[in-house]
């Protein structure tokens, strides 16, 4: 078979997690309806591997639990990791912004406090943020039942895009009638 080499490649390419010999076998034998040993599907993974360890390219072929996957090269994870970062970061819903907002400024800050300035229960917000990392669990409070502080993370200034929380805006700042919008009616 003249193009055996793409048709491997394509199939390891398109495999979720890594193919064994014998799913490749199985799936040339079947679309092509050919017979294919497996000393020919060895001999063009060997080429494959060695086509893909040029330095120019980005991928490697690696041989994992018995099958072969195709993976970024090392030098490149860095950079895979800050694209996996972004796309992990999804929206926040209005209530988790607020919620969001409040910790920021009055950090520490008691779920009961939270609630008190939005009028609402944050159980639903605070754990989206907690799985987000966005805020972390801080210490205790010093007043009865001792209530769990929340605080914002590490996380959350890589997130909005600032150096440190000494940059977001201070309230006054937010409150000026500049920063307004629309008609303020008395």
């Amino acid at each position: 078979m003249s193009n055996l080499e793409q048709h491997v490649e394509a199939l390891i390419f398109a495999s979720e997690q890594s193919i064994r010999i014998e799913e490749i076998i199985f799936c040339l034998q079947a679309a092509l309806d050919t017979d294919i040993n497996a000393n020919e599907i060895t001999d063009t993974l060997q080429k494959i591997e060695l086509k893909y360890k040029d330095p120019t390219l980005a991928i490697e072929l690696v041989k994992i639990d018995n099958g072969y996957q195709f993976l970024t090269k090392k030098a490149y994870h860095t950079v895979i990791s800050q694209l996996q970062l972004q796309r992990s970061k999804k929206k926040l819903s209005q209530a988790a912004l607020e919620t969001l907002a409040i910790i920021a400024y009055k950090q520490p800050v008691t779920k009961i406090e939270i609630e008190q300035i939005r009028g609402v229960s944050c159980d639903y917000s605070i754990q989206k943020l907690l799985d987000k990392e966005l805020i972390a669990i801080t210490g205790r409070a010093e007043t009865i039942g001792k209530p769990i502080l929340y605080a914002t993370s590490n996380l959350f200034a890589d997130y909005m895009g600032i150096n440190s929380i000494k940059e977001m805006p201070s309230l006054s700042e937010l409150s000026k009638s500049e920063n307004t919008i629309g008609n303020q009616q008395e």
